[in-house]
């Protein structure tokens, strides 16, 4: 499909701006490398060949009675040494260039947290496992959640912006009373009560935050719906008796979506950041999950182990300043004095 020479100026004003296209291209190498994490870094071979069967044990649970009788029938265990030996006797395997997980506990370290080495290029953390496998996984953590709430709660604030701006008068008065008393809850007491009724997971931590984030393009979308709502096109399709939901979503929506779109990287490192203080603080992901969060609190109970910090310090500031950069590409390329 060929770009309209309008999109096809935008796209050039973003690669001429080299932090922001640098940047791009060294989030999709994270995205990429965070998204295969279980083939990166794992405890578990990607790739296994036993009496001619072949196998995917990163992917799929075997169990330990496929190898021998006498293993225990829950999934196998790839670094008990007997169960190497069972497979390699008719079989191969093939390991991830990482062969620890995010949990996987190093018994044979003769100190935690150890300091980087051969093994363990990032050290190990103060429960013996290994940093680099945590911050691959942790990056994926951050990136799906980020992901995840920026697209709901957009979505929901571009909807929510959209029926204030078009529709006026007491809708929009209504509406705007109302973000103001929601915006005022105090969010970290509400968080601290729910996490002493229930276990924070994944999917409720981001439910919790959509409930206050949808806020943040709110504004955006309702003042741009305001100042087309008044247009001739617009009139001129009310007049032809064209449906509201039509109007908004073919005719004004697209106009609003210019402005919105710049948004969108800066609430992404918003989210990346907010689950990341969380996790710090103690109220976020389980304890044990791959967060950056909890690698931030791991290096500041731990200032013997400076790796640490420097590990926690370099990963989540990059990951912020990559995403910070993308967006201000965004930004240049859709400004109109610029495109």
């Amino acid at each position: 499909m060929r770009l309209s020479p309008l999109w096809q100026r935008r796209f050039a004003i973003f690669r001429a701006h080299r932090r922001g296209w640098v940047s791009l291209i060294l989030f999709a190498v994270i995205f990429v490398v965070s998204m295969g994490a279980n083939f990166i870094a794992n405890d578990k071979p990607f790739l296994m060949e036993y009496r001619g069967h072949l196998y995917l044990p990163a992917i799929q649970q075997i169990s330990g009675q496929t190898f021998d009788p006498n293993f225990l029938p829950t999934e196998a265990d790839y670094t008990n040494p007997q169960v190497k030996a069972a497979i390699r006797a008719h079989g191969w395997m093939l390991w991830p260039p990482i062969p620890f997980s995010y949990d996987t506990i190093v018994w044979n370290a003769r100190l935690a947290p150890a300091p980087p080495s051969a093994e363990h290029p990032l050290g190990t953390d103060e429960v013996s496992r290994d940093v680099l496998a945590r911050v691959i996984y942790g990056l994926r953590l951050s990136i799906l959640f980020g992901f995840g709430l920026t697209i709901v709660a957009s979505i929901i604030g571009i909807v929510a912006g959209a029926v204030q701006g078009f529709y006026g008068g007491t809708t929009d008065l209504f509406f705007q009373r109302f973000i103001e008393i929601w915006s005022g809850m105090p969010q970290l007491f509400l968080l601290i009560i729910l996490s002493s009724i229930i276990a924070p997971s994944f999917w409720i931590l981001l439910l919790f935050l959509l409930l206050f984030s949808w806020m943040t393009l709110t504004g955006v979308v309702r003042a741009e719906f305001l100042r087309a709502r008044n247009l001739d096109y617009v009139r001129a399709a009310r007049a032809l008796g064209v449906p509201d939901w039509r109007i908004m979503l073919r005719h004004m929506l697209p106009n609003a979506m210019i402005a919105t779109l710049t948004f969108l990287p800066f609430i992404l490192s918003d989210s990346v950041t907010l689950l990341a203080s969380l996790d710090f603080l103690g109220f976020g992901m389980p304890p044990g999950a791959p967060s950056l969060g909890e690698l931030v609190s791991e290096a500041k109970d731990n200032l013997q182990a400076p790796w640490l910090g420097f590990t926690a310090f370099i990963t989540l500031g990059g990951i912020l300043i990559i995403l910070i950069f993308i967006g201000e590409a965004v930004r240049d390329s859709f400004d109109p004095r610029k495109s």
